[in-house]
């Protein structure tokens, strides 16, 4: 009975093949902007992902307090109740024996020339440690050494994006001089290329000694005199361990800074998956705004599916009736008129996740850094709701036809 229905409903679509695909078109519109729309999402959500982690592993970041973790931004020129000695203490495996490596950071922006060429770019304060906590590796050089911070040298390693726009193809930059904030500085490496992420162009960065950004560069000091880090990166001996080592960094911290209440903390400690959770459910949210807007065409669709419905019982009201008096019953009438609506849906339906799938690998070439990922749930998602879509519409046409008087209805000419 089934097969002889879909048999019928495609010979009813195929005898008005263009008032079928003008039907379908508000559905093929919508299964494929919800397709590309949720692989885009995806695939900005693996992007974050990849970014994060390229950061460095195992990671906790230690800033100074802030009310909003989700206005969090790495060393965003944050007034810092965070000092070297901070760094120092929580890199003491007697104070945090969860943390293997320590990383500080002074970070602020500056003007930068060589030559006649100059750009505005930001000057990080690292120790030798940043290298292998961030996986910062050098192309071209050396990084920085315990000899460089002890002596508060004036040397630097330049990002990618810096290097390109001081000194181009055709000048070898290792050894030569530029002015940070009118201060020489030699050259001694240029770091490997690592792209964008949500926390700013990691290429678009000069790495000099801690100690030469707080005392040379921008002279900044603590209260007490000590000096500021903006950010302190801390590396955990393994992930299950990041808890027990954010309590003793908090805890060690509250002694240095005599604090006695949490509420009272001058510190925000942040891991990676609180970064990861926040970016996911920003671009979750945005994915699923996107995506109901889309479904707004497969509503359109689904009337357009009602409309077209209604008009073929119009027309087939002699078949109706012809069907009813050789002793069709209700329940054959409407099964009928709904096979045909959701057949004309799950067509269009499947047709919508081609182009949409065409339409991710668009957003791809045009987004280079994005890979879309389209996800079997997307695909039985859109075809399921456009089957139901098919089916809810359709119920009311498939309800008049089986309603038809049939003398009536071998009588309509």
């Amino acid at each position: 009975m089934i097969g002889e229905s879909i048999k019928l409903a495609l010979h009813s679509l195929s005898a008005n093949k263009l008032r079928a695909v003008l039907t379908m078109l508000g559905i093929i519109i919508g299964v494929a902007a919800v397709i590309a729309l949720m692989a885009a999402g995806e695939g900005v959500q693996m992007l974050v992902r990849q970014e994060i982690q390229s950061i460095g592993s195992n990671l906790v970041f230690v800033v100074p307090n802030i009310a909003d973790v989700s206005s969090f931004r790495l060393g965003a020129g944050l007034s810092s109740s965070l000092t070297l000695g901070d760094a120092n203490a929580i890199g003491d495996p007697f104070n945090v024996p969860d943390v293997v490596a320590v990383a500080p950071e002074f970070r602020r922006n500056a003007q930068v020339v060589f030559g006649n060429k100059n750009t505005v770019t930001t000057i990080a304060g690292v120790t030798p440690a940043y290298a292998s906590v961030r996986n910062m590796a050098v192309q071209e050089g050396n990084f920085l050494t315990e000899q460089d911070l002890a002596g508060n040298s004036r040397v630097c390693l330049l990002g990618q994006t810096v290097a390109n726009r001081l000194f181009g193809p055709m000048v070898y930059p290792i050894g030569q001089t530029i002015k940070i904030n009118r201060i020489p500085f030699r050259v001694i490496g240029v770091l490997e290329k690592k792209g964008g992420t949500g926390f700013g162009n990691q290429d678009d960065v000069v790495l000099v000694p801690l100690t030469t950004a707080v005392s040379r560069v921008f002279k900044a000091r603590t209260i007490r005199g000590d000096l500021p880090v903006s950010v302190i990166y801390a590396q955990v001996v393994s992930e299950q361990r990041i808890d027990a080592a954010i309590n003793q960094i908090a805890e060690l911290l509250r002694d240095r800074h005599k604090i006695t209440f949490q509420a009272d903390d001058d510190f925000t400690i942040v891991n990676q998956a609180d970064i990861l959770d926040i970016f996911g459910s920003i671009t979750g949210v945005l994915t699923v705004f996107l995506s109901a807007i889309a479904a707004i065409s497969l509503l359109v669709g689904g009337i357009g599916i009602m409309n077209i419905m209604l008009v073929s019982v119009t027309e087939r009201t002699r078949e109706i009736g012809i069907r009813k008096a050789v002793g069709a019953k209700r329940r054959d009438i409407t099964v009928q008129f709904l096979i045909e609506a959701v057949t004309l849906s799950l067509i269009g339906g499947l047709i919508g996740v081609v182009v949409g799938y065409i339409g991710s690998q668009v957003i791809g070439r045009l987004a280079p850094e994005i890979t879309p990922v389209m996800t079997p749930s997307a695909v039985l998602l859109s075809t399921g709701f456009s089957a139901l879509v098919g089916l809810f519409f359709g119920l009311y046409p498939a309800m008049r036809a089986a309603r038809l008087n049939p003398i009536e209805a071998l009588r309509y000419e």
